[in-house]
């Protein structure tokens, strides 16, 4: 039964994003805001709800591992694998913008993530936690990247004016869709974290293995739909985009108000995933700066580090 109520909520997860996402998006283009908003914002904070619903519940339940492995495992997955196979399917190209400003500012919100998690190193005390401080801290910082992209928005808005487009559906259809979808992502957000747990642990594995893997994965899933989907459809600044936004919002967002709620308690394993995803960071930034774009190449060489990734991490356990 638990592996079926695994499944039911993986699949309300996707699905629910996908209703959250169509509704949102609608909403965001029916009041005349900017595309990049909508990209940047929109998309990229829609697919990343699975990520927030699954940690925030983790949080609550003291969860701490599946709470931070979700969130480290579902942005090494983003880098990787996600950026790779769109890449492979069609080059992606990167704006000036993006790699001189929002690249960097995920690697920044990476090491301030590795910082407010060294408390052992930095403050000689005997558990490394993300606390209700450090959790405030982070969404601050998420603040501070909001406003950078409402001037953004609000920039692109002056130069290209918007369009107002036709609605395909009334308001209260527009509405019903998004509060359906968010429904259908909370309840399926504690199906994954209870029974993923619960069926991993009978097996020996450790929270913050189940998060890195089985629930990093699924909840990764609509990043992966939405951007191979984009990258089909030759929109590469949504492709890319969708995962330097989740990425930033997975960190800021999600683990800041999922400490604040809890504070979390972390193993000492996780440091490693931590470096990983910024070594892997870096490694998107220099790809980037190849011609301003991610190519076929670089999508090969991302994917198969995922691979690599998995094997280690197993082998780890």
């Amino acid at each position: 039964m638990s592996y079926l109520l695994l499944l039911l909520g993986f699949a309300l997860l996707i699905k629910g994003a996908e209703y959250f996402v169509q509704g949102a998006s609608s909403i965001a283009a029916a009041l005349k805001v900017s595309p990049m908003l909508i990209g940047l914002t929109i998309v990229a904070f829609g697919t990343s709800s699975p990520e927030a619903t699954v940690s925030i519940v983790a949080a609550m339940e003291q969860n701490a591992g599946v709470a931070v492995g979700n969130v480290v495992g579902s942005n090494i997955f983003n880098i990787t694998l996600v950026v790779g196979v769109a890449a492979f399917l069609y080059p992606l190209r990167v704006e000036s913008n993006t790699i001189r400003k929002e690249i960097p500012f995920t690697l920044l919100a990476s090491i301030a993530l590795l910082i407010l998690l060294s408390d052992k190193m930095l403050q000689f005390v005997s558990d490394n936690v993300l606390t209700r401080s450090d959790g405030i801290i982070l969404l601050l910082f998420f603040a501070v990247f909001l406003y950078y992209l409402f001037e953004v928005a609000r920039q692109n808005c002056v130069k290209e004016g918007t369009a107002s487009p036709k609605q395909s559906l009334s308001w209260g259809k527009l509405i019903f869709i998004t509060i359906i979808g968010l429904a259908a992502i909370i309840i399926g957000g504690d199906l994954v974290v209870n029974h993923a747990t619960s069926i991993a642990l009978s097996f020996g594995m450790s929270q913050t293995l189940v998060g890195l893997t089985i629930v990093a994965v699924g909840t990764s899933l609509p990043e992966l739909i939405t951007s191979i989907t984009a990258a089909l459809k030759k929109e590469s600044d949504i492709a890319l985009g969708n995962i330097v936004g989740s990425n930033i919002f997975n960190i800021l967002f999600v683990l800041g108000s999922a400490s604040v709620i809890s504070p979390l308690w972390v193993e000492d394993k996780i440091f490693v995933d931590v470096y990983i995803m910024i070594v892997f960071t870096l490694l998107l930034l220099l790809f980037s700066r190849t011609n301003y774009k991610v190519g076929k190449i670089e999508g090969v060489i991302l994917a198969s580090f995922y691979v690599i990734y998995m094997v280690y991490i197993i082998i780890r356990n």
